[in-house]
């Protein structure tokens, strides 16, 4: 348990318990022979917030409802031939201040930052997608800069999320992408996105770190005959040739309503786990890169046996078994 959050479930196959005290004053961590990107531990934290949400609310439900949910599957992942064994811990749900999102990302912030102390990597379940935030501030400040320039950022969302201000609010499910560029990543790849603002298309034209896969393109490659336009392959390839640092940040609306209609904003046309675990393969295979964090938020449901809650659950199960 950390000092700010509260236990009310573990994530299936997750450790039983840590003491992290004993690893932030192990012989590694002390001598500083610990590498924190190249570490294969991982921390789970609930985030159960959604003061911000614009439409369907319910997220502040979604980490109960995910930990139910991942009950429901094997410990041997069929789909990837590979026992889910790795180090990780459910560290609990944060104690977050409903209404106040910028004190809830701090808060957080300081969770991320015990686990950081003990070399253990966040898994962040919201909750909204402002809770993004706090866990990359406090991997940025981890950096020489306190910025981003050595991290790439994938997003996967239908959204960009990227206005700077949300109905006068600067700190947002809306903005969230927003402030991670003002933290300056190396790169902020946005995948399966298919909803947003004119301020948002002109403010991503010019970026040249900005790198745009739209859902209709990578779902339809077979169709296409513009030749200007991005496909899976292209997708697959850009993740291939990524180095360095990066942070995972994953909105369930980039899925299909068809399969996770429980979500923040549902937008149809959107991706399958199919094409996610596609990805994260990708991933697992690009041997110049080191994950430093995860996060995937706006699940809306407080029911269980949700399919969206399944789904999300799949996801994360997916992700600890390729990467822990």
């Amino acid at each position: 348990m950390l000092f700010n959050t509260y236990e009310p479930g573990k994530f299936a196959f997750s450790h039983e318990s840590v003491d992290y005290y004993d690893l932030i004053n192990s012989e590694d961590n002390l001598n500083g022979s610990s590498d924190f990107s190249k570490s294969k531990k991982w921390g789970i934290i609930g985030v159960p917030f959604d003061s911000t949400c614009s439409y369907h609310h319910g997220s502040r439900y979604a980490p109960t409802i995910i930990r139910e949910a991942s009950f429901g599957l094997e410990q041997y992942n069929s789909e990837f031939d590979k026992l889910l064994d790795g180090e990780f811990y459910d560290c609990g749900d944060l104690n977050v201040v409903h209404g106040n999102c910028k004190r809830t990302c701090e808060i957080l912030e300081d969770s991320v930052n015990d686990l950081i102390e003990a070399n253990i990597k966040p898994i962040i379940i919201g909750g909204e997608h402002s809770v993004t935030l706090g866990s990359v501030n406090a991997l940025s400040a981890l950096e020489d800069k306190n910025n981003l320039n050595d991290i790439t950022v994938i997003h996967l969302d239908a959204h960009r999320d990227i206005i700077d201000e949300y109905i006068g609010e600067k700190y947002s499910h809306a903005t969230i992408m927003k402030r991670i560029y003002d933290l300056e990543p190396k790169e902020l790849i946005q995948i399966g996105i298919r909803s947003f603002s004119e301020e948002e298309r002109d403010f991503v034209e010019d970026k040249e770190n900005i790198i745009s896969f739209y859902a209709k393109d990578i779902k339809n490659q077979n169709i296409h005959l513009n030749e200007d336009v991005s496909t899976f392959e292209d997708l697959l390839s850009k993740l291939d040739s990524i180095e360095g640092k990066v942070y995972i940040s994953i909105d369930m609306d980039v899925f299909d309503p068809s399969v996770a209609p429980s979500v923040g904003n549902p937008t149809p046309n959107g991706l399958f786990l199919a094409d996610v675990q596609a990805i994260f393969e990708a991933l697992s295979f690009n041997e110049e890169i080191d994950i430093i964090g995860f996060d995937l938020v706006e699940l809306a449901s407080d029911r269980l046996g949700d399919i969206s809650g399944v789904l999300a659950a799949k996801v994360i199960y997916d992700f600890l078994t390729l990467f822990a």
